[in-house]
């Protein structure tokens, strides 16, 4: 029988398929530092984002036959290497997709409305200072009409695109490849619009955009730096629920407390799981603990895909 080590565990529709194909799979987490000794027990082994499979792993762990990414990332995982050994390496990169693209405009509509700030105070000053509250949130501002910038117009970008063009607003979209312009949109009882997007380089919308947000894989180096936000709108909000490390920390403190921007959003940081005290206590982020695929309906889709190449890789 072959047996598979979910070591981050697999939703349950994932696992179920894959034990009616004849697989056995193991939930149970094991300590990366035990991963070389009790990883050769399994042919196979599915993670997210915390379980690393590098070299040494692999190299530890002769009798692997497929690994599986249950998400779009590969970072933690040595995918080459892994190939020339001769693993299938697979992820999911459709599964997670809306899913992200929901959460940054769940961080859009927070930016714009102050409730990462009015959502702690509110409690603690809400019955002794409404009215001062009232006017420090009162300055809002609506989004249709306000012209978003997609840097990474991936599977992701696109479905953040298809949201901000239902919200009313102008899409301005650039990645480093070649890519369709023309978006589908779905709309109510399940119409359908095909809208062409504006293409743009990364500098016009660094420049023009009113909000921008990064959908790009992981750099050696910030891709929003200080040149980068001295370049922007004042008042441009930010949001990255990519990949940690896409924008400066420091300078995204110091654009944030210039009033350059006006505020920004992070689902994902350079110190994962320990990000810096400074950006977690400032009053013009909105943070959430990189939880970008984490719905009930993308981890469905991911197991089930993620079953479904494991399965089919065994069969050739």
């Amino acid at each position: 029988m072959i047996k598979i080590l979910a070591n981050d565990g697999i939703d349950p529709a994932g696992k179920q398929l894959l034990e009616e194909a004849g697989f056995y799979i193991d939930t149970n987490n094991i300590p990366q530092d035990e991963l070389p000794v009790k990883l050769q027990e399994y042919d196979g082994i599915t993670v997210r984002s915390a379980t690393k499979v590098r070299k040494a792993l692999i190299d530890a762990c002769p009798n692997l036959k497929v690994i599986g990414r249950g998400g779009v990332g590969m970072d933690n995982i040595d995918v080459e290497y892994a190939k020339e050994k001769g693993i299938g390496v697979y992820n999911t990169p459709a599964s997670s997709s809306l899913s992200v693209a929901e959460l940054v405009f769940a961080h859009l509509f927070t930016g714009v409305r102050f409730l990462q700030d009015s959502n702690r105070k509110m409690p603690v000053e809400g019955n002794t200072k409404f009215n001062d509250l009232k006017k420090a949130y009162a300055k809002g501002i609506e989004l249709r009409g306000k012209t978003i910038g997609i840097l990474g117009f991936g599977r992701i970008g696109r479905e953040v695109a298809k949201i901000a063009l239902g919200v009313g607003m102008d899409v301005m979209a650039y990645d480093l490849f070649p890519f369709n312009p023309e978006v589908e949109v779905v709309l109510g009882g399940g119409t359908t619009v095909k809208i062409t997007v504006k293409t743009a380089t990364q500098e016009e919308i660094i420049k023009q955009a009113d909000f921008i947000t990064l959908h790009t894989p992981f750099v050696d180096k910030p891709i929003i730096g200080a040149a980068e936000f001295e370049q922007m709108k004042k008042g441009t909000g930010v949001v990255n629920c990519s990949r940690g490390g896409l924008i400066d920390e420091d300078a995204l403190l110091a654009a944030l407390n210039s009033g350059k921007i006006s505020f920004a959003a992070l689902d994902v940081f350079d110190n994962e799981p320990t990000p810096r005290a400074d950006i977690l206590a400032h009053p013009k982020i909105s943070l959430t603990p990189h939880i970008g695929a984490s719905t009930n309906e993308a981890q469905e889709r991911i197991g089930l895909e993620l079953a479904n190449l494991i399965i089919d890789h065994f069969k050739k």
